[in-house]
Formats: C-alpha cells, structure tokens, sequence
C-alpha cells in the first residue's frame, strides 16, 4: 500500500536524456551484444534512473551508460543494474528501475547542480 511516503534515499527529479544500449552483462561474464535499444531516461536521483523502452531487458543485468546532466562538462560515466521492469499500460514499452552501481559520493555535485538548474526552470 502507498501511504504518499518518499521511500527512496535520493531525491529523484525529471529527467529528458537519451541513450544508447548497445551491451549488457552480468557479473559472472554472460553478456547480451548488439541491443542497440534506445532508452528514454525519465528521472534520475543520486543513487539511479528510470527509464523507459520497447525492449525487455532482464533484471539483474547492467551496462555502461554516460549522461549528460546539464553543462557539456557535467558526463556521468557510470555502470547502472537493472532492478525492475513492468509493461506500461495499454502500451508496447516498458518502465525500468536502475540503480548506480559503484559510484563515488565525490560526484554528488553533478547532481546537486542538475537538481539546482531544474528547480530554477520551475520556479
């Protein structure tokens, strides 16, 4: 039951970036080549992103992924583990949950300054 309560540990915000999966792998070396699926990413918080796409992708497995949050110079390079995925109603595409896996709490302020950047569009 949702009770309206934030359980995640980040905040999470809007987000409209593409990418690209070409690769993905599993820590025991199975890896799933030539996806060459498109992704929308539509929200994004300190510890991972949502995403949405036509193609299944399997929990549990990761790829590398490089976003552009804001300013050219603000590219997180980073590994992202799929952890959830549910078909979108009345649609062919399907929503993903991912977490960051490995990242360094030295890069919080590329997200601090893209939550800062989006606040102020809202204002």
């Amino acid at each position: 039951m949702n009770d309206g309560i934030e359980k995640r540990r980040h905040r999470r915000v809007e987000a409209d970036l593409k990418l690209v999966v070409s690769t993905l792998f599993k820590q025991n070396n199975v890896k799933i080549q030539n996806v060459d699926s498109p992704i929308r990413v539509i929200n994004i918080s300190k510890s991972g992103i949502g995403f949405e796409s036509q193609s299944v992708f399997p929990i549990g497995f990761y790829f590398n992924a490089a976003l552009r949050l804001g300013a050219e110079d603000s590219v997180l390079y980073c590994v992202v583990k799929i952890i959830r995925c549910q078909q979108l109603e009345n649609s062919d595409y399907y929503s993903y949950g991912c977490e960051f896996v490995g990242m360094s709490s030295i890069l919080d302020y590329i997200f601090e300054d893209y939550e800062d950047e989006i606040d102020a569009k809202t204002k």
